[in-house]
Parts: C-alpha cells; structure tokens; sequence
C-alpha cells in the first residue's frame, strides 16, 4: 500500500525552475490523495505560469509514477493556489469566483481533442432532474442517426453511466498511459465508476476532480467521434465552471424539471455557460408529466411548461418534454436504456427529436427554432 509519507518525500526530488526550491516545501501541493494504488496530487500556480509549470507537473508525474506499488499518478495544474501553512486562505481559493476573475485560465478552452468534432455538455443547475439519463438517452440517440458518439461521465461524486449502460469492467491501457473506453449499445463510454467500487465515496477536493475528468477526457482513446457528450456534474460550482472553461465545448444542454425550484437552478447553468462563453443548445423539461398506464389520466406532479416559458424568456431553443415514466426508469435501472432498446417507444421518438434539433444546431442545418414536441400516447 502506497502512502502519503513516500509520495512527499518522492516529490521532494522535483524542484520549481525559478527559486529552485523542492515542490513540497513550495507550498503550492494539495493534500495528497491516495486511493489503492492511485494518487492524486495538485499544483498550484498562477494563470501566467501554465507554460513554464507543465515541466514540473510532468516531473511529480514521472516521479510518482515510479513509487513502487503506484498503478496511476493523477498530477494537476491548478490556479487555486492553496494558502502557505499558517495563513488564511486567499478570497481566490474561496468556493464563490471572484467577480470577473475566472478560477482557471480561458486558455485550455481551445485545446481541441483529436478526432472529436463536437464536444456538448449535458447540465443542470441542480441534482435530481433526470440530468444523466437525459444525457445518456441523448447519445443514443445522435447515435440512433448515424453519428459516431462517445460519452464521458464527468460526475465524480455520483457516476451513473455504468448503470444507465449497464457496463462494467475496468478500461484497459492501450499504450502508455492511455485507457480504452468501454462500448455500450455503439456508444464509447468512459466512467470514474469503471475505476472504483460502486459503494466507494469519491472523498475529493476541487481540484483532484478536475484532474481526473481532464485525465478521462485527454488520456482516453476515443478515437473518430461526430460528438463527445459529457454528462456534467449537477450544479454551477467551481468545477463545473472549469470544466466549461477548459473544455472545447461546443455547446451546452439543460436539463430542468417544470417546477420553479428547479427552473431557478437551470437559470444559473444558463448564466454560468453564457459567463464562458459556451452557446446554449437548448432546455429540456424533464418529468415534464406523468400519464398513468391503468386509465391514461395525465397528471403534471411537477407542474408543466415552466422550462418552455424559461426558454423563451431567456431567448434559447426549447428542445422537448420527456414525461415521467415508470418504464423509462425501469430501463434505466436495467441498463437497457430506453433508446437502445425500444426504438419504436414514444419516448425514444423525443430524445430522436431533441438529437436532431442538437445536431442541427452544432452543424448549422435545419430549423432550430422553438416547436412542439412528439406527443406521448399511452395505449
């Protein structure tokens, strides 16, 4: 078993190209994270030294790579610097951005991944909407029309793809340190859930997330892909605004229920991709209604319709309404995802919907502009 005492004193061989002091006595690591046989180690730097930093990161890399025992190394820049021992921490390291201050460099924003022509997130301003079936339905279905698609689960704390694909498995290394994604139903898939047990709590810091999600996004091989989707972590916080921001994003969806608790945290996701400068794909009102199988009554538990009202008051398409249904979650429990699985369904009919209104929008074809969605008729 690795500990943090042999990574410290590894680290301590690394030393910064300017003071020439060692890396730990530097005071910019983070707590050091070891998880079995993988640790994760984070940088702190000022925006401007990115360049002139990479060779140290890549250095505490290489020199915990080569502990004995250590299966992975997981080593960050990050412009959180935490604060030196016995001082208080900077506003800048604080939970909330400093106004017109970003938290991480704009910079990495262009850094393109090969072979990937679209990269789209799939938010949400709040957890519990359905944000990640909504995201898996929607690769599908992209796929469905003949796209090639990938999808990468960027939710750390709460990874769900495994289930929603039904996988499991660990990725195997194809060289270096390059991982295989696992394939499900035609759609190459890449999960923090491959790698841990299913009931391990990812007890991480900030900048230890974006580490890994920047390691499954950059160090995976996912070959020729129409559209990466990325299934974003629930919430506008710091990592999800440097998950935007270090991200060729395309554009962005959100996923929101009718009611107005929710639509007040899909507001924010708006606001906070609209910050960075991310196009906005559309809202999706998930649970939109539920109709029930024994006398076909329809009933809005939620309400219905606010996420249309917001999409027009914000000026962004409104991409459909997925009702509330028992066999949606059944599949999704099942891991036969319902787009996959029952093509015919009139479920799969407006995820294929909003797929299509997603592409049109990333290629710049078709009508985009605010219409009804496919109606649900329960026989």
């Amino acid at each position: 078993m690795v500990t943090r005492d042999e990574v410290a004193r590894a680290l301590e061989k690394v030393r910064l190209p300017t003071s020439g002091q060692t890396l730990t006595a530097s005071g910019r690591l983070s707590d050091i994270l070891v998880n079995g046989d993988k640790v994760m180690v984070s940088i702190g730097i000022d925006p401007t030294e990115a360049a002139a930093m990479e060779p140290v990161r890549a250095a505490a890399q290489s020199a915990i790579s080569g502990i004995p025992g250590v299966g992975q190394a997981l080593v960050a820049l990050t412009a959180d610097r935490p604060a030196e021992r016995g001082q208080r921490p900077p506003p800048s390291t604080q939970p909330h951005v400093a106004p017109g201050r970003p938290s991480q460099p704009p910079t990495p924003k262009a850094a393109t991944l090969p072979g990937v022509k679209h990269v789209i997130a799939v938010a949400s301003g709040k957890g519990g909407v359905g944000k990640s079936t909504t995201a898996a339905n929607l690769a599908l279905a992209l796929a469905a029309d003949g796209r090639k698609v990938g999808i990468l689960d960027a939710d750390i704390y709460g990874p769900s793809m495994p289930k929603l694909f039904g996988l499991s498995g660990k990725p195997r290394v194809v060289q270096g340190r390059t991982l295989a994604p696992l394939e499900g139903y035609g759609v190459k898939v890449m999960s923090i859930g491959f790698m841990v047990e299913e009931e391990t709590p990812m007890v991480w810091r900030g900048p230890m997330v974006m580490s890994a999600i920047t390691q499954m996004l950059r160090e995976v091989a996912w070959g020729e892909l129409d559209v990466l989707v990325v299934d974003m972590p629930p919430g506008t916080g710091d990592a999800q605004l440097t998950m935007a921001q270090a991200t060729p994003l395309a554009g962005a969806v959100i996923v929101s229920t009718p009611q107005d608790l929710a639509l007040i945290d899909a507001r924010r996701g708006v606001a906070m991709f609209r910050k960075t400068e991310v196009p906005i794909l559309g809202i999706v009102e998930n649970m939109s209604y539920f109709i029930a199988p024994d006398t076909g009554n329809r009933y809005d538990i939620f309400g219905h319709g606010g996420a249309r009202r917001e999409a027009e008051r914000l000026k962004v398409p409104f991409l459909g309404e997925v009702p509330l249904d028992m066999k949606l979650r059944e599949r999704s429990d099942s891991g036969q995802p319902i787009v996959a699985t029952e093509p015919d369904s009139p479920h799969t009919l407006v995820y294929r919907d909003i797929a299509r209104q997603v592409w049109a929008s990333l290629t710049g074809t078709g009508d985009v502009t605010i219409k009804p969605p496919p109606s649900i008729v329960i026989e």
